[in-house]
């Protein structure tokens, strides 16, 4: 993550030649400095947050199925819903959802009837008496014991721990055939009677099952449209603190433009050593930075060419805002070059012709105004 601004150069009194007369006004200046570091951390934090947010964005529609070109066009169409009725549609999809729900639970709890009231149902009513009937293996054969006594309390169930929907009473059922099959021999009248109620359970199951299908597939075009749904006030929000984020940075970089201009106005006459080392901190620069402090000198001389093919500055002819304006910009730049030099192996073999043409100008002319005596 690039950082939300530019450095914020340490105004300490020396580099700034503030007086110890005007050492309170310094302290201000540094708290007004102080203000604008947590102010950047926090939006930082915000900016954070967004990218976040829109890369997840990103690898969500990347492999999402409803990526298609009538469904872009439909979401284009789409209003962005507020929280509040976003919520409100959801409770109604659900409470719809449920509705139908109940009256496929009613359908199955009529089939479950039909089942139970055969005549060969009644071995697997209850739970199985292993103690009583001495199957001592029967929990080694069977992994999950199931009976219609424990499905009928799971249907009735008013905790929540019930079942959810008629598919999971549909595998518990199977369940209770199926270990009367597997534990009892295929020969026994225990296994024939489970696998002729398994098969009447089925035919009337695949006349249910149409409708369970269309349900679910309802139920997950519904999930689909208020996760879309979500997804756009989601969206609508990070706009929003995109644009918040945008205005806040403004304000930060004009009070920092202000505070710049008040502590160079503070700042002492610049000495001509001081010059002179200038002179030839620029020329450490590199080619980005170096044009960036031509653009600081033209900012306060119009008739300056800074992006001219040959370039002269005249270090002393410059305004002492302009001087004390290139230092703090200089000092910036050559910290984080440094900083950054381990990880870019520090190889400037890159400078085209323009800087040095540039720096040896400023050096030359400096070296010029050194020879003057001082005033």
């Amino acid at each position: 993550m690039e950082p939300v601004m530019a450095s914020i150069p340490d105004f300490g009194n020396a580099e700034m030649g503030i007086s110890e007369d005007n050492s309170v006004e310094a302290e201000q200046f540094k708290c007004r400095v102080d203000e604008i570091f947590q102010k950047v951390d926090e939006l930082e934090q915000k900016v954070n947050e967004v990218e976040q947010f829109y890369l997840n964005t990103n690898k969500k529609q990347q492999s999402s199925s409803r990526g298609s070109s009538i469904g872009k066009e439909r979401d284009k169409e789409r209003h962005v819903p507020s929280i509040k009725k976003q919520q409100q549609d959801a409770s109604r999809r659900e409470a719809a959802a449920a509705k139908r729900m109940q009256e496929l639970m009613r359908q199955f709890g009529t089939i479950l009837r039909q089942i139970t009231q055969h005549k060969w149902a009644w071995p697997f009513m209850l739970p199985v008496d292993v103690k009583g009937l001495g199957l001592h293996d029967y929990y080694e054969v069977i992994e999950k014991p199931m009976d219609f006594s424990t499905i009928k309390n799971q249907m009735e169930a008013k905790d929540g721990s019930g079942y959810k929907n008629v598919r999971e009473i549909c595998a518990d059922i199977k369940l209770v055939f199926n270990n009367a099959m597997k534990y009892n021999d295929e020969g026994s009248d225990v296994h024939l009677m489970a696998k002729t109620l398994l098969e009447k359970f089925e035919e009337k199951w695949q006349l249910l099952l149409p409708k369970v299908t269309e349900e679910e597939k309802r139920r997950e075009e519904e999930e689909a449209e208020t996760q879309f749904d979500m997804q756009l006030v989601r969206g609508a929000a990070h706009a929003k603190m995109v644009r918040e984020i945008c205005n806040e940075l403004y304000e930060v970089d004009t009070h920092l433009e202000q505070l710049r201009e008040t502590v160079v106005q503070k700042c002492r006459k610049m000495s001509t050593e001081e010059k002179r080392n200038l002179g030839t901190a620029i020329a450490r620069l590199s080619t980005e930075d170096l044009n960036k402090a031509l653009e600081i000198i033209a900012q306060n001389n119009p008739g300056f060419q800074a992006m001219a093919e040959e370039v002269e500055i005249d270090i002393d002819a410059q305004s002492e805002s302009t001087l004390w304006r290139l230092k703090f910009f200089v000092k910036d730049a050559l910290e984080g070059r440094g900083k950054s030099a381990t990880s870019m192996g520090g190889n400037n073999n890159n400078n085209n012709k323009r800087k040095k043409d540039i720096c040896d100008a400023i050096t030359k002319t400096a070296k010029k105004k050194s020879k003057k005596p001082s005033s």
